[in-house]
Order: C-alpha cells, then sequence, then structure tokens
C-alpha cells in the first residue's frame, strides 16, 4: 500500500476554506499542531518570525490547532485565529480545530504524527520528503 504524500491531502482552514495541499508542491512546508493556552504558545512568535523571514523564500507554515491535550484550545476557530492575530501577529495559515490522535483525528496531523505524541511537526523540503523519513 502506498501512503499519501502531503500534496495528496486538502484540509479546511479556520475559516472553511478547503485548502488543497496540492498548491505547495515546489515549496518547503513546515506544518506543526498548535494550543493557544499551553506552556509552548509563545511559540507562535517564533514561527511567525520565521514566516516572515523566508516566506518569500518558499517556506510554508500551517498551523493545526487541538484541544486534545489538558484542553489547551477550547476556543472555537475563529476565536483561535484571532488570539495568534492578536498576541503574535501570526499570518500563518491556521487550519481548522481537530484531533490529531484517534479515531476522530484530521487525515494529515493524522498521517504527519505519532499516536501517542503529544505535539508534533512535520517539515517537507521542496521535493515533497520529509528530512526524518
Amino acid at each position: 500500500m502506498t501512503m499519501a504524500k502531503i500534496y495528496d491531502f486538502k484540509a479546511q482552514t479556520s475559516k472553511g476554506k478547503e485548502i488543497d495541499f496540492s498548491q505547495f508542491q515546489g515549496k518547503v512546508l513546515l506544518v506543526v499542531n498548535t494550543a493557544s493556552k499551553c506552556g509552548f504558545t509563545p511559540q507562535f512568535a517564533g514561527l511567525e518570525e520565521l514566516n516572515q523571514k523566508y516566506k518569500d523564500k518558499g517556506l510554508v507554515i500551517i498551523g493545526f490547532p487541538c484541544n486534545q491535550f489538558k484542553e489547551q484550545d477550547p476556543e472555537g476557530d475563529a476565536k483561535i485565529e484571532e488570539f495568534c492575530q492578536l498576541n503574535y501577529g501570526v499570518t500563518f495559515q491556521i487550519m481548522k480545530k481537530g484531533d490529531v490522535n484517534g479515531p476522530d483525528a484530521q487525515r494529515l496531523p493524522r498521517r504527519s504524527s505519532r499516536p501517542s505524541a503529544r505535539a508534533w511537526r512535520r517539515t517537507v523540503t521542496s521535493s515533497g520528503t520529509s528530512p526524518s523519513s
């Protein structure tokens, strides 16, 4: 069985728009799960700094909020995106909140994470491969 490539996925943004990941072919992707009320929340600032520094060189950062771990992202999609923008100046894409583990896990995060992981990230090179693969 062939595992799907990241470019085969589609996912919903926090505003409900579907994004086809095929549009990111040839770019470097940094896909992360996020939470707006955890000890790592200040990392939004660092992610946005990376975004500003490298977005014109082909870096695409995509955040997937999740409330599965100690309920650290309890708000709805609009509030999560507003929080990220107001507090950390986030301009990179925030996706629809969803699960990253279990039977209801979103396809992309589920494929990109270890089943027991609390936090995950996946880097995909411009050739579509993951350095950790």
